[in-house]
Formats: structure tokens, sequence, C-alpha cells
């Protein structure tokens, strides 16, 4: 039986590339997403313990902010692969869709490649610093471990260069004729809606 053109083995190696990196945007980013239902039970709970029974931990209430830095930083990713973020664009969507594609390969090269090298880099000595003195919060009670939320400051920008190489290669291909140019960089071999 002969396979489907779209299937895994027919796409050029770099599409196959952009596939499994934006798989893993998507893992990672619907994985986290988890973490809102849990940031709103835990509001709940804080809530709650403060206004029904006059208590509170601080702990939970950090772990509050923990959440919400997670879902931003490690959604980010996920949220460039299916082309959510928000974009002025006045001349964008009238474009072609190859015409899109070249502004998503510039606009990757050119902006979100170098702006999350260069998060990587400013944010490198502050995430060692914290790691160095193992760092904790500063308040009586408050999480352990500030080092781990300080450490997504680098997977964040790791994971946007991921997706932004998928982008690269999806619009390479694009460009080249190599895929459909209704190809959009989260569809990678996969049947666009």
């Amino acid at each position: 039986m002969a396979q489907p053109e779209d299937s895994p083995a027919v796409l050029p190696p770099p599409a196959r590339w952009a596939r499994a990196l934006s798989r893993l945007n998507a893992w990672v980013g619907r994985t986290v997403a988890w973490a809102t239902l849990l940031m709103v039970l835990v509001t709940f709970a804080v809530v709650l313990l403060r206004y029904g029974f006059n208590t509170g931990f601080i702990a939970m209430q950090e772990s509050i902010t923990w959440l919400h830095a997670m879902v931003f930083l490690l959604g980010a990713a996920w949220t460039l692969g299916e082309d959510g973020h928000v974009r002025v664009d006045i001349f964008y969507r009238r474009m072609s869709p190859r015409r899109r594609h070249w502004v998503d390969l510039l606009g990757s090269l050119f902006l979100l490649m170098p702006m999350s090298l260069f998060i990587l880099v400013v944010s490198w000595d502050y995430v060692a610093a914290s790691w160095a003195l193992d760092e904790a919060s500063p308040e009586a009670g408050g999480l352990p471990g500030v080092w781990l939320l300080k450490t997504l400051l680098l997977v964040m920008p790791l994971l946007v260069l991921l997706q932004g190489l998928a982008q690269v290669f999806t619009s390479v291909l694009v460009l080249r004729g190599r895929l459909p140019a209704e190809e959009r960089h989260h569809d990678v071999g996969e049947e666009v809606i």
C-alpha cells in the first residue's frame, strides 16, 4: 500500500525535524497548560483559607506565582507554534501564504532567534548565581528552590529557539517548493484544517 504524500517517510528531513520540534513544544505546552487549572484551585484554596478560616500559608501563595510563571514561560513556544501570539498584522493577513512564509522566515532569523539568544545569554549569570546560592524564598515558610523557578528563564528561550528553527525549516521548504504554500509552520506534515 502506498504511503500518503504527507506521511513522515515522504517528508524531507527538515520537515520531519520541524514536525518533531513542534510536537515537543506542543507536548510541553499542553502539559503546562494543566498548571492553569491547578493555579485556579490553589487560588480558591488560598482565598477560602484566608477569608473562611483566617489562616494562610506563604508557600501556597507563592505557588500561584510559580504556576503563573510556568504557564507563560513554558507555554510561549507552543503559543508561537500555534501562531497564537499577538501580531500587529496590518499587511500580514492580506499577504499570500508564500509571502507570509517570507515574513515568518525573516522574522525568525532576524528578530525571534536573536532575541531568544539574548535572553539566554543575559539570564545565564542570574540563574547560575541562584543555583550557586541554592536560593530559596526570602519569606519565612516560603518555597525552597527558587533556582528552579529562575531556571525557566533559560528553558523558555531554548524552547522558543527550537520552535523558531521549526518555523525556519518549514518556511525554507515552502519557499523552495518542497511543501505546499498553504502549510503553516505548526502543521508540517499534518492535515491542514
